[in-house]
Order: structure tokens, then C-alpha cells, then sequence
């Protein structure tokens, strides 16, 4: 038995920056990499990807050593970095702390090796030390190695897909003494290494390795159909070798090495080992088909300029606590190869030990022609593993992810508009598939970060979400023929009328005239003249719509000779005729009925629900409605542009039709520009926003989408919004899980270009405080009629269950 201690053979003299001097002569430049999500590429995509590797390294030097270490370790989520200050979000913490994950990183490795020779000794001791006097003659050669790898970096960073960051100092550290400890934590401990196995602290360790090209069935491409997913009628791609990443779940570490060679030197070492093959006297049946497949190297050689011959080396290096469990692992490893028609090898003994110690990157350069492949580049780049766990934002919503159902953290704000530079966004799903289940959640987590929410809502589903924050929010319901309390004209002093006031006035006149589509400069400028006049020579005591109605028929004689404006400018007899039905005793006047505007009652509230139940189908009320509601949003909420905002219209389908209403909605759309906020809109289809240039507008201003399962399909979904092939497969992939031990939904969520299938999985708490119907939603109101808190009511109702 062998025992290892790290402090005694430190396989590393010196780091500079992210630049290793390894105590074996090795220069190695250490770079983390940053892959894109699990689940978010598509075919084309992993195809684009090899192409960026290959095209980065094509050009390094001969002799180079590249290696991607692929480390994946069972983990235990932390809430730590999730909010804990509320009800809601301690629930949510409590709920998902400590639930199991892989955790994956990825490093890659550049080494310049002291040996560059082709033939490496079948065993080195990777833990001899060199004189450091070494280096001395390597100053010119090793900044033409940083450059060529500099230049290869950059590349890759340009691609936008993948980045790739130099590694800290602590990081190089750190991962050294992990690797050597075995993966432990907690404590420190040795290696023990003999012919049965490898040991280190709780752990048994086991290697796998594809190491000669007889291991490579037929084809080898950059990514293959996912099974999981795939349907009749549609393909979901993943990497070629993804059966070894993620979807494992078990720890484990994908080693992958690259020694790029000279092609002239190997197409000239393949052609003698093709003709002694040929003359061989005992040619066999294995010797027809290694002369095959040298023959298809040298012809590939010899037809591509852009092949670059390698030699390489794919190991899985898999741990475990007991013997059992290292060979379920490695049984689950065997079974990946055989569906990739890949023929692993099994090291044992001595073989064993130097392919754990050599996959450490400052030993990567120490496997002997024994151990590698010889192939194309392309053909190897198809074996790296491209892509990583959901990615969590610093900031944002929390939502799951599709793998292990662990919170998953989404900036759908941008605040520096790296992804998005309009954050308005749009959700839809039939009835029933949990719509404003989906708002409530997104809605709440705004609050929680100090955003103002104002909803503007037809279904009644945001109540009892609200009523969770008795101090913060408002409801203002709309009754049959009452008003909601909202004077537009209201001024406590007339010298307060500013030119933005006056603007804001005339665009409500102009919209309630319907008028404003095709309201000229000049008719524009009249109205202002007006509505300026009324507040100087008016003297009411509350100005109003009324008041102004009185104003201008008293003053209809004289009125446009001492404003200086024409008939064609300012259609008094129109303006007259057309505001009689909201005043006095007109059909629509109660809207208007009121004194002292009643708006200073939500100026300091950061929750605003407006519940337009009652009014959903009256165009003509619902039209003004919104008209008020903007009045006051931009008098009260909007005064302080510092302050981030939502507005979100739910169960707008029907309303959408009328072309007022709409355009009401559109106006937001673009008023929201010059504020710091977003609109959303919760929609059954999106066939239901009309095919208008309006329309198109919206969905122009909309970069955010949210799209849960819809059986009828999401053909109309993709036309509209110009949405990828990749984006409808992941549409179609979407699979809810209402009767498991953990329960979920799922939803495409699309940020500007990048898209994804999310989950949708939360406490007990949580569900309780967003349901909007049902038995479940009359208990918890009955109990919080009994307590007049929601906070117990939920309680309560979750102890009860």
C-alpha cells in the first residue's frame, strides 16, 4: 500500500496569475469555462460550438497539451444567496435548503510540456521534481505559446456562446488540493494507492477510459437525439456524450485530452503503418479494419487543409462511499458507452492509478502513445461536453430548473440591458394551466425587491396575494355606477398647471374625444390653449371635466376669438356634444362624479390592484376606465422615474378586440419607455391580441415571454414572434407534474434571445397564497375572514392539510 501526502510532493512550484510552473517542467495556462444551460441548444447550435473549439485551436502550436476537465460533485442546494425577509420567501428557503444536485464545473488547461517527444514512457512518476533552472531557457518560446493561447481565448469569447475566464490564484489552489483530497470535505486526508483500488478519505475511486481508436464504434457527431424528449413530432437535441455530464448524477469528473501533433509527421508515420499492414503475412480480420480506419485518416489528411491530426484521451474518473456504488456507477457509465457504440476500456492496477494521477491537469502531458487515440480534431472535439447547470443571475425571479428542481435565479429586469433592452413581457397559456398562478409568483418576488406593481385586473386573482402586505397595497374596485374616486383635472392650486401637466390633459381629452389617432399639431396646440384658459378664468372651486364642460359652453361665443384659434382647429360644437354624456346627467357621468381627487390615496402604496371585473364587457366604460387609471399612474407613480415599476393587464383577451381599449393598452407601451418600469400581459393566446399594426407594436416592446403547456400547439405562437425552431421543440417538450412527490409545472421563458424550459415548483405556503379559485381558496378566505390576517389564514390552512 501507497500512501500520498500532498505537502510533500506538491505537483506545482509556482503560480503567476492564471500561469502554473509545474514542478515537472509543465506550463500550463488555467482557464474556467462558461457553458451555456442545459436543455437551451439546439442541433445547430452544438454544431456551431465545435466549430468555435475547433477553430480556436486549430492554429496552437505542436506540441500543445489541451485539457477540459469536466468535474461533477453531489451537492446539497444552499439558500443562502435567496431573500429570507418575508413570509413567502422564508417559506421558499425552507422548502428547497438542502435538496440534492450535481454540481458541475469545467476547466480547461493550455500546457506547454518540458517534453515534447511523441513517445512518452509507459509510467512516469508525475510527482518527480525538475530544477526549477529549467525555465530559464523557455522565456521566447513561452510567449509565443500565451499568445497562441491568448489568441484562441479571444476567439472563443467573441463566439458569445461560450466564455472563458482565467483562473484566480486561490482557484488553481484550491482545485489542486481538492483533487488530491479526494473530493473530500471537511477534513484532510492521503491518497492510498495499490493494485485493488484507489482510496482517499470516505472515498473509493474507479477510471474508465476510451484510449485507442478501436474504442470509436461507426460515427461520432456533435450532438445526438435526446430520447428523453424527443416526441413524433418534433427533435430535441443534446451532446454527443451529455450521458456523462449532468445526466449521470453521480460524482464523477470527464477528463478530456488533446496533444496537438504535426500532421506532416503523422500522415508520414501512417502511410509505413499502412504499407506494413498490407504486407503483413498474417493479415486478419482486426488488421483489415485497423487498416481501415489509418486509411481513412491519411485520405482526410490528405483532402482537408483544415485537419489537424491529435492524439487524445477521454477518461471518467467516478467516486464513491463503498465498492457497490462505485460499480453501479461505473455499470451506468458502460451502458452510456454502449448506446454511444463506444467500447470503454477498464484499467486496473498500476494502468488505474497513473490514469487518476496523470488526469490532474499539471500531469496531463505524461500519457504514453499506449494510452491515446489518434484522430482529427473535429472528430474529438465531438466528445467534449458543452454545456452546464441552469446559471443563476446575481438578481432576479426565482424559478427551478428542469434538472434537479433547484431554485434557479433569473435578471427578466436587466438592469444594464445585457439580454433585453425593453423588459416589458407577456405570459401565455389556455384557462387552467396556471396563468395568474405564474403572475402571483413573478409579481410578488417584484414586490419583495422594492418594485411598485400596479395591476390592472378583470379576474379577481390578485386579492388575497395582496392582502399578505396589509399596509403596502390597495384594492380600488370597480362598482356599477360608481366611480373610482379619480379626478384627472383635480389641482389644489391653478399656478400648479405645468406644460407636462397640460400635455398629459389634452392626450386624456384627446382619447376620450376619440380624436387622438388622427389629432394634428395644431389641434393638439388648441386643446392646451383650452384647458390652460379654464384653470387662469374658471375660478372653480374644484376644477373637474364638469367644470371644464360648464367653462367652455359659457364661453362658447368668445372662446376661440380670444384664444386666437380657428373653427378647424378646435370643433366646439364636437367637443361639447360628444363630453355631454360624462357629465351632468349624462350616461357615463357618474365616471366623473367625484370632488377632491382621491388619487393621493395610492401615492404611497407599492401595491395598486385595480379589479375591472364588474366592466370587463362594457367597451365604452372600460375604455374610460383605463383612461383614469393612466391619469393617475402618471400623476402619482410615475413622478419619481427613479422608482422601478410594473403594470400588468390580466384577463385582457376579450377587451383586446376593442380597437379603444388597445390602443390604451399600446399607449403604455410606449410611455413606459421613458420611465423606469414594464408592462406585462397575461393573455389565453396570442391570437387574441389582434393581427394590427398595434398589435405588432406590443409584441415589438415585448422581450420577455412566458409560455406554459398549451395542447393546441404553438405554431401561432412561434410565427408571431419570430421564434426559432430550437424555441418551438422546447414548446413542445413542456411537461407539468401535478400528482408526483414534487409537484411543478413547466414554462419556456425566452429573454431577448436565449430561451430555456423552466420549472415551476414552490412550498406550500407559496401555492397557498397564490390560489385564485376552488375549495382550497374558500378555506383560506373563511379563515381569513376568522383571523383578518392572511399570513395566519395561510397558516393555518397549511397546518390543516
Amino acid at each position: 500500500m501507497k500512501r500520498l501526502n500532498l505537502m510533500m510532493y506538491n505537483p506545482i512550484l509556482d503560480i503567476q496569475d492564471h500561469m502554473v510552473f509545474a514542478s515537472n517542467g509543465n506550463i500550463i495556462l488555467c482557464y474556467e469555462c462558461q457553458l451555456p444551460e442545459i436543455y437551451s441548444l439546439s442541433e445547430l447550435d452544438f454544431e456551431a460550438i465545435h466549430s468555435i473549439w475547433f477553430q480556436a485551436f486549430k492554429a496552437l502550436p505542436v506540441g500543445t497539451v489541451i485539457h477540459k476537465q469536466d468535474i461533477y460533485n453531489t451537492s446539497k442546494y444552499c439558500t443562502k444567496n435567496l431573500a429570507n425577509d418575508t413570509f413567502l420567501a422564508k417559506a421558499t428557503c425552507d422548502h428547497f435548503d438542502g435538496r440534492a444536485y450535481l454540481k458541475h464545473t469545467s476547466y480547461l488547461f493550455f500546457t506547454m510540456p518540458f517534453n515534447k517527444v511523441m513517445n512518452v514512457s509507459k509510467y512516469v512518476n508525475p510527482f518527480k521534481s525538475l530544477d526549477q533552472g529549467m525555465y530559464k531557457s523557455t522565456d521566447r518560446q513561452l510567449e509565443s505559446f500565451m499568445s497562441a493561447v491568448s489568441d484562441a481565448v479571444s476567439y472563443v469569447n467573441n463566439s458569445r456562446k461560450i466564455k472563458i475566464h482565467p483562473l484566480k490564484d486561490i482557484d488553481i489552489k484550491t482545485l489542486t488540493s481538492t483533487y488530491f483530497n479526494g473530493f473530500n470535505d471537511g477534513f484532510l486526508t492521503d491518497m492510498q494507492l495499490n493494485s485493488s483500488g484507489i482510496g482517499i478519505g470516505d472515498y473509493q475511486f474507479d477510471v474508465l477510459a476510451v484510449n485507442n481508436e478501436m474504442c470509436f464504434g461507426e460515427h461520432v457527431q456533435s450532438s445526438k437525439i435526446n430520447d428523453q424528449f424527443t416526441s413524433d413530432d418534433f427533435v430535441f437535441h443534446q451532446g454527443f456524450i451529455d450521458g456523462l455530464g449532468l445526466k449521470l448524477n453521480e460524482n464523477h469528473m470527464v477528463n478530456q485530452i488533446l496533444y496537438l501533433d504535426d500532421k506532416h509527421q503523422w500522415r508520414r508515420l501512417l502511410e509505413k503503418k499502412i504499407e506494413a499492414l498490407k504486407k503483413s503475412s498474417n493479415f486478419g480480420t482486426q488488421n483489415k479494419v485497423v487498416l481501415k480506419k489509418i486509411e481513412d485518416v491519411v485520405s482526410q489528411i490528405n483532402q482537408d487543409d483544415t485537419s489537424r491530426i491529435i492524439r487524445g484521451h477521454l477518461n471518467i474518473v467516478i467516486w464513491a462511499e463503498g465498492s457497490e456504488k462505485l460499480k453501479h456507477i461505473a455499470s451506468k457509465i458502460k451502458a452510456e458507452c454502449k448506446a454511444l457504440d463506444i467500447m470503454p476500456y477498464y484499467p486496473k492496477g498500476e494502468e488505474r492509478k497513473h490514469y487518476f494521477l496523470n488526469s490532474f491537469f499539471c500531469h496531463s502531458s505524461n500519457f504514453s502513445n499506449a494510452d491515446l487515440y489518434v484522430t482529427d480534431l473535429k472528430h474529438a472535439l465531438c466528445l467534449f461536453i458543452n454545456n452546464t447547470n441552469y446559471i443563476s443571475d446575481e438578481t432576479g425571479i426565482i424559478f427551478n430548473d428542469r434538472q434537479f428542481n433547484i431554485p434557479v435565479i433569473k435578471d427578466v429586469w436587466d438592469e444594464n440591458k445585457r439580454r433585453i433592452k425593453a423588459r416589458n413581457f407577456a405570459v401565455f397559456a389556455p384557462t387552467g394551466e396556471g396563468k395568474s398562478f405564474l403572475a402571483n409568483n413573478i409579481l410578488r418576488q417584484y414586490f419583495e425587491s422594492n418594485v411598485r406593481l400596479v395591476i390592472i385586473d378583470l379576474g379577481g386573482s390578485y386579492s388575497k396575494f395582496a392582502k399578505l402586505y396589509p399596509e403596502d397595497h390597495i384594492i380600488l374596485r370597480y362598482e356599477q355606477g360608481k366611480n373610482l374616486g379619480i379626478n384627472p383635472f383635480y389641482i389644489a392650486n391653478a399656478d400648479d398647471v405645468s406644460p407636462e401637466r397640460l400635455e398629459d390633459l389634452s392626450a386624456f381629452l384627446l382619447e376620450l374625444l376619440a380624436t387622438e389617432q388622427d389629432a394634428s399639431k395644431a389641434e393638439q396646440v388648441a386643446i392646451k390653449k383650452v384647458l390652460r384658459y379654464y384653470y387662469q378664468k374658471s375660478g372653480d372651486p374644484i376644477y373637474s371635466l364638469s367644470g371644464l364642460y360648464q367653462f367652455v359652453d359659457r364661453q362658447k361665443d368668445t372662446l376661440l376669438k380670444e384664444l386666437g384659434i380657428q373653427e378647424r382647429y378646435f370643433n366646439l360644437y364636437d367637443f361639447l356634444h360628444v363630453l355631454s354624456e360624462y357629465v351632468g346627467d349624462g350616461l357615463y357621468s357618474f365616471l366623473f362624479n367625484t370632488a377632491e381627487d382621491q388619487t393621493y390615496k395610492i401615492e404611497d402604496k407599492r401595491l395598486i390592484v385595480f379589479e375591472l371585473d364588474e366592466v370587463r364587457d362594457n367597451k365604452e366604460i372600460l375604455s374610460v376606465m383605463l383612461k383614469l387609471i393612466k391619469s393617475a399612474i402618471q400623476r402619482t407613480i410615475w413622478r419619481n422615474r427613479a422608482e422601478r415599476g410594473i403594470i400588468l393587464f390580466d384577463e385582457f383577451a376579450k377587451q383586446l378586440k376593442f380597437k379603444n381599449v388597445l390602443e390604451s393598452v399600446e399607449f403604455y407601451y410606449q410611455a413606459i419607455r421613458k420611465q423606469n418600469g414594464a408592462i406585462g400581459i397575461i393573455l389565453q393566446s396570442i391570437n387574441q391580441l389582434p393581427d394590427n399594426a398595434t398589435s405588432a407594436s406590443i409584441l415589438e416592446n415585448t422581450q420577455v415571454i412566458y409560455s406554459l403547456h398549451n395542447e393546441k400547439g404553438y405554431d401561432e405562437l412561434r410565427k408571431r414572434l419570430n421564434l426559432t425552431s430550437h424555441d418551438l421543440n422546447q414548446l413542445k417538450s413542456i411537461r407539468n407534474n401535478l400528482s408526483g412527490t414534487l409537484k411543478y409545472t413547466e414554462m419556456f421563458i425566452k429573454i431577448g434571445k436565449t430561451s430555456n424550459i423552466f420549472r415551476l415548483e414552490v412550498p406550500k405556503e407559496v401555492f397557498a397564497a397564490y390560489l385564485t379559485d376552488g375549495q382550497e381558496n374558500e378555506a383560506i378566505m373563511s379563515l381569513y375572514k376568522e383571523t383578518g390576517h392572511m399570513k395566519e389564514a395561510i397558516k393555518a390552512y397549511v397546518n390543516m392539510i
